[in-house]
C-alpha cells in the first residue's frame, strides 16, 4: 500500500507540534522530508536494494501469479548492451548500457519506460579490453543518493552525475588516476555511498578508496592489502561500535576500518584463483559469503578486541553445498536461498547457523540464477531461458507460486554469456533485464 505525501506531511507536522517547533520551521521541515521521499519509500536505489542484501523495501505484492504471469506494463529495446541491473528512485529508473562506441548512463520514467536522458560516461568496450567472450558492456548498478547518481563503467570510469538531467559533476578513472587494473571480466562492483563518502575498489596499491562524494577528492586509501580488484560490492557493518567495510578478492574476504582504512582481518576460505563475485550478507555479528570455482561458503563470527575487529570461522563447506557464481543469495528467517553450481546446478536452501542443506531444486536449464526477496516471496531468475519463478520461502522445499518468461530475449550476440542482470522489485513493480531489453511488470496486490 502506497502512502501519500499529504498523509506523511500531516503526521510529521503533528510530531513537530508536540515539540513546539515554530510554525514556519515546521512547515519547511515537513515539506523537505516529504520531498526527499520519506513518504513513499519503496525504491530500490542501489545494488541489491535498500540494504544491499537482495531484499526489497516493504510493499504489498501478489503472493501468487496467474498462469500467464503478472501483467506487462511496458518494455524497451533501447537500453544498450551490458549486464547492469537497474536502480529505481523517485519514479525514475537508472541503468548503464553500451550504445555503439559509448558507455552511457540512462534514465527512464519508471512508470512508462520512456527515456528522460542519457549521458556518456566512458568509451564503449572493445575486443581486447578484457575477456569479452562472455559479452562486453557495463556490469555495475548505479547508486542513487539524493539528487546524485554514482556509476562505474566496466573500464573503470567512476562518474557522479545529477539525477535531474545527467550532467556530470565529477569523474575519476580507477586505472589512469589510481593505478588499478581492469579485472578479467571488467569492473563490476556497485559504488557504496556512506555518509559523505563514495567507496569502491580500484585494486592494487589503492585496493579500496574512499572519495568525497561531492567533489571526487580522495579521503583515504585502505592499508595492509594490495591485491587486484574482483567483482564484489562493499558492505558496511559495525562490531561493538567499530565501523568496518567488508569486501572480497581472490585471497578471500577482507575487512577495513571504515574511518581509517586500516586492515581488520582476512579470511581465505571463499577466495579462489578465477573470480570472486557475490556480495557478502551481514547477519548481526555474523558474515556469510560464498563464491564458485570450488570455494564454497563460509560463516564468520565477528568480535571486537582492543579496538580492532577479529573473525572466527563458524563453518566452511566446499562440496555439495552453496557455490554461488554471481547470482547472489538472500537471507530470510535464518535460511540462505540462492543458486549453487554444485549439485548439478540447483536452487538451494541452507541453514545459516549450521550450513546444513535443507533442500535443493533443479528447475529449467539454468547454469546460474539470480535472486531477490520482496514481501515474503523469492524471485528466482533463470539465466538460460529467462524464466523468473515466484517462490515461497520454506525450510521444507521449493513452493512455486507462479512464473513469467521473457517475451523475447536479446538478439545480440552475448558470446558465452547468459541472462545475468539481477531482478529488481520497486514501487510494486518487477523489473527484469536481458542486455538491451527491460521489462516492467505490475505485481501490486
Amino acid at each position: 500500500m502506497r502512502i501519500s505525501s499529504q498523509i506523511v506531511v500531516s503526521a510529521i507536522s503533528r510530531q513537530i507540534a508536540r515539540i513546539k517547533v515554530p510554525f514556519a520551521s515546521a512547515a519547511i521541515l515537513a515539506s523537505s522530508l516529504a520531498f526527499h521521499g520519506y513518504a513513499d519509500d519503496t525504491d530500490w536505489a542501489q545494488w541489491r536494494g535498500p540494504a544491499r542484501d537482495g531484499r526489497a523495501a516493504p510493499q504489498s505484492l501478489l503472493k501468487s501469479w496467474p498462469e500467464t504471469g503478472p501483467k506487462l506494463l511496458w518494455s524497451t529495446k533501447a537500453t544498450g548492451l551490458g549486464y547492469s541491473a537497474v536502480s529505481v528512485s523517485n519514479g525514475r529508473l537508472y541503468t548503464l548500457g553500451q550504445r555503439g562506441a559509448e558507455c552511457v548512463a540512462i534514465c527512464l520514467d519508471a512508470k512508462t519506460g520512456n527515456e528522460i536522458w542519457a549521458q556518456r560516461i566512458d568509451r564503449g568496450t572493445e575486443k581486447g579490453d578484457y575477456l569479452t567472450e562472455w559479452g562486453g558492456g557495463p556490469r555495475s548498478s548505479p547508486t542513487i543518493d539524493g539528487d546524485h547518481l554514482y556509476c562505474l563503467s566496466d573500464l573503470g570510469e567512476l562518474a557522479c552525475l545529477k539525477t535531474g538531467d545527467g550532467s556530470k559533476v565529477w569523474s575519476v578513472n580507477l586505472v589512469k588516476d589510481l593505478g588499478g587494473k581492469i579485472p578479467q571480466w571488467g569492473y563490476s562492483e556497485s559504488i557504496l555511498i556512506d555518509g559523505d563518502r563514495a567507496v569502491c575498489t580500484p585494486g592494487g596499491d589503492n585496493f579500496m578508496v574512499a572519495f568525497n562524494k561531492k567533489t571526487g577528492d580522495r579521503v583515504y586509501t585502505s592499508k595492509g592489502f594490495t591485491d587486484g580488484a574482483q567483482y564484489v560490492s562493499i558492505m558496511k557493518t559495525s562490531v561493538s561500535g567499530i565501523p568496518i567495510y567488508i569486501t572480497a578478492a581472490k585471497p578471500g574476504l577482507v575487512a577495513f576500518h571504515a574511518e581509517t582504512g586500516e586492515l581488520q582481518f582476512k579470511s581465505p576460505t571463499t577466495g579462489n584463483g578465477v573470480a570472486v563475485i557475490p556480495t557478502p550478507v551481514i547477519a548481526g555479528s555474523d558474515v556469510y559469503h560464498s563464491s564458485a570455482y570450488k570455494a564454497g561458503n563460509t560463516l564468520l563470527s565477528l568480535t571486537a578486541n582492543n579496538g580492532k575487529v577479529e573473525m572466527k570461522e563458524v563453518y566452511h563447506f566446499d562440496r555439495e553445498s552453496m557455490q554461488n557464481h554471481h547470482g547472489g543469495y538472500v537471507l530470510d528467517n535464518g535460511v540462505i536461498y540462492g543458486f549453487t553450481n554444485e549439485l548439478r546446478g540447483s536452487w538451494l536452501a541452507q541453514d545459516l547457523k549450521t550450513g546444513a542443506n535443507l533442500w535443493t531444486k533443479k528447475v529449467g536449464g539454468a547454469r546460474s540464477g539470480s535472486i531477490a526477496l520482496a514481501d515474503g516471496m523469492l524471485y528466482c531468475y533463470d539465466d538460460s531461458d529467462g524464466t523468473l519463478y515466484l517462490v515461497k520461502p520454506s525450510k521444507e522445499g521449493w513452493e512455486e507460486a507462479g512464473k513469467v518468461k521473457l517475451p523475447e530475449q536479446t538478439s545480440t550476440d552475448r558470446g558465452r554469456g547468459a541472462i545475468w542482470a539481477h531482478p529488481v522489485i520497486a514501487n510494486q513493480k518487477l523489473f527484469i533485464r536481458d542486455q538491451e531489453l527491460i521489462y516492467a511488470y505490475d505485481i501490486a496486490k
